[in-house]
């Protein structure tokens, strides 16, 4: 077998598969071609004060900056949707950080696939990647076929929807390739009505994310004061959003598609920690923000930008209360 790059591509699948990723396709690491359009992304401002994002960007469209020896790209997504009801008064968390922090889980899976390939290839070189590496990766996924970006910016697959982490393992060896996913969104823009602070606009005639209005950024990344404006629009946000992926219509489960709102299997992301209420983290020390999420994608957001959120969580519900 060695050296075969059908038998070694069919290898990798059959043992991302077993670790648990739903999805699994295959491209060179050629490379990617968003980068004119990433350039424009970011003189429009639309990065924030995301300022790791323009340092990065000269990086982003070659897979070689980050493995010399790259020849292929294995690409995967693993399912972390659970089904979660918001009780007053309690942070509202979006789903992606609710279980243990994703970039360990599949930092984890990725290097035993990478152990799986080079037990059977000793000769190549990998490397696992998770969203901290600067890599396109959302290209690579849609070259790889696991998928296609929506209107909202997020990979979609077909069959499964968009409530999947990806992962890249960059190889040196010379694996089969898939075929690019040609799904898309047609003239579908519920996502877009559906953005309480209008995040989702146009640029050079596509569908992008203005991070600035993006309540993921404003309640994780951004870390001034919100604009008084979009207040209202956070509502019971406390970190991140889900809003324009529970309205795609690819997330609805079918007949013919039921795995599109099918739970996550991956123990690590049902295992649920207990949150204080907004009321407690509105006055959190840093002992108990250090405390609470440790070992979570939740700790991405400071100590301080946690009680700022759950303080206007509790202000606008109390301006709720008194409209009502």
């Amino acid at each position: 077998m060695a050296g075969d790059p059908s038998e070694l591509a069919g290898l990798v699948k059959a043992k991302a598969h077993a670790l648990g990723f739903e999805l699994v396709g295959i491209c060179p690491a050629d490379p990617a071609q968003s980068s004119p359009f990433f350039e424009k992304w970011l003189a429009a401002g639309f990065h924030g004060t995301m300022e790791f994002l323009p340092r990065s960007a000269a990086l982003r469209s070659e897979p070689r900056h980050v493995l010399a020896s790259a020849r292929s790209v294995v690409m995967v997504g693993l399912n972390y949707y659970v089904p979660v009801q918001h009780a007053p008064g309690q942070p509202k968390i979006a789903r992606y950080a609710l279980g243990r922090d994703y970039h360990r889980v599949l930092r984890g899976k990725l290097s035993a696939l990478g152990a799986a390939l080079q037990e059977a290839e000793p000769s190549v070189e990998v490397r696992p990647c998770v969203d901290t590496a600067p890599l396109f990766e959302r290209e690579f996924a849609v070259r790889a076929g696991i998928g296609w970006i929506g209107k909202n910016s997020c990979l979609i697959n077909t069959r499964r929807g968009s409530w999947m982490f990806l992962g890249a393992l960059l190889t040196s060896a010379c694996l089969e390739y898939d075929t690019p996913d040609p799904g898309g969104c047609g003239a579908c823009r519920v996502c877009i009505d559906a953005c309480p602070t209008g995040a989702i606009v146009q640029l050079d005639g596509r569908w992008t994310v203005d991070s600035r209005r993006c309540i993921s950024y404003l309640t994780i990344e951004h870390r001034d004061g919100v604009d008084p404006a979009l207040e209202p629009a956070l509502a019971e946000w406390t970190y991140g959003c889900d809003i324009c992926q529970e309205v795609c219509p690819f997330n609805s489960p079918r007949e013919h598609h039921p795995l599109r709102a099918a739970a996550t299997q991956e123990p690590d992301f049902l295992k649920r920690r207990a949150w204080p209420s907004l009321a407690e983290i509105a006055i959190w020390s840093h002992e108990e923000w250090d405390q609470a999420t440790r070992g979570s994608a939740t700790r991405r957001a400071s100590h301080v930008q946690w009680k700022r959120n759950a303080a206007l969580n509790l202000r606008q519900s109390g301006k709720s209360d008194h409209n009502g």
